[in-house]
């Protein structure tokens, strides 16, 4: 996970500023104190060997450190001779390992922070950050990042927080509706619960509420495909965006010949469950520039902002670069309005 700065002037021209000649890695501090019950069912859910996680459980309190379950885990390990329960062990440590802190020198510019995979469980990358500036009840602001760590056979969603993107908190997404990938989070509490959405089932966009951050149940079908274009599958391209017509969904849909597009939504401001209007065309699609890469006919995005009246959109095409589309807002949320009575 890397970040670059630019700058976007009163005209929403956009300058990307050159990133500089280093990087610069953050320190790691594994100081979390662990829940044992979301622990383990965390670990149940990473496929790791029920009978180790029960005799580790039951040498564990309630809450503990990171140091305990060292000390626990390799002490269990040492007594085995089974070289494949021996791994089971160390797939405990594993997962421990994404829950941590991240802390980068106070000397280093953005675009020289970078973060790397820190865990077995996410070795083959880590994926899709969904950034969101939140607002908290108080006023004060934290920005969150849902995002994708993968082993190379098992997805496991994670939530990333900072308030100054020089310190990192890192942690597991629980809950029966932190499954698959495309998991992102609203600005702002919803009468008075978190609210995320999600595509648990890789096909159709779901929203859920929680009391807490880190636990996600009760998924409930938000969407599912509608229009050829997304006939494979639709998702989200970020957080939820807050306008005075309501919630704006940049959605992504796979359709024919596997080409990704960028679509849109509209979801009614108190009850995002009640969809407003939603684009029967893609908003953007590959054009001939854009279809060859590393991951060819894509385009796909993470996040969108709101500046002088447009819409910012920026994507990758392709798996091979980036760019940015714009579109204008009030232009966008009369066709989205209009949609539900004229698609």
């Amino acid at each position: 996970m890397v970040f670059r700065r630019a700058l976007i002037d009163r005209d929403n021209n956009i300058t990307v500023i050159p990133s500089g000649n280093y990087i610069d890695e953050a320190e790691v501090i594994r100081n979390a104190v662990y829940n044992k019950k979301l622990f383990l069912k965390k670990a149940a859910d990473s496929m790791i060997d029920i009978e180790v996680l029960d005799e580790v459980g039951n040498k564990l309190e309630d809450k503990f450190d990171y140091a305990q379950l060292r000390k626990v885990s390799i002490d269990s390990k040492n007594l085995q001779s089974d070289d494949l329960k021996k791994l089971e062990y160390d797939k405990i440590l594993w997962l421990s390992d994404t829950y941590h802190e991240m802390s980068f020198s106070r000397d280093t510019d953005i675009s020289d922070r970078v973060i790397f995979p820190i865990s077995e469980f996410e070795r083959k990358g880590i994926e899709d950050a969904r950034f969101v500036r939140f607002i908290k009840e108080d006023g004060t602001i934290i920005y969150y990042a849902t995002y994708t760590a993968f082993d190379g056979a098992m997805i496991m969603p994670k939530l990333l927080q900072t308030t100054d993107f020089y310190d990192f908190k890192v942690s597991p997404l629980h809950g029966m509706g932190a499954q698959n990938k495309n998991l992102a989070l609203f600005p702002r509490k919803i009468n008075g619960k978190y609210a995320m959405m999600s595509r648990i089932d890789g096909w159709n966009n779901y929203l859920m509420y929680s009391d807490k951050i880190n636990v996600w149940d009760h998924p409930v079908k938000l969407q599912h495909p509608e229009f050829p274009w997304e006939y494979v599958q639709i998702g989200n391209c970020g957080s939820p965006i807050e306008t005075e017509a309501g919630w704006l969904i940049i959605t992504h849909g796979v359709g024919p010949m596997r080409r990704y597009c960028l679509g849109a939504s509209l979801l009614d401001i108190n009850d995002p469950s009640i969809e407003i209007g939603r684009l029967s065309e893609p908003l953007v699609i590959p054009n001939n520039d854009e279809r060859e890469g590393y991951v060819p006919n894509v385009l796909y995005s993470c996040g969108s902002i709101i500046h002088n009246g447009e819409l910012i959109i920026p994507y990758g095409l392709s798996d091979y670069c980036s760019s940015f589309a714009t579109v204008n807002l009030e232009l966008l949320l009369d066709k989205l309005r209009e949609s539900k009575s004229n698609p």
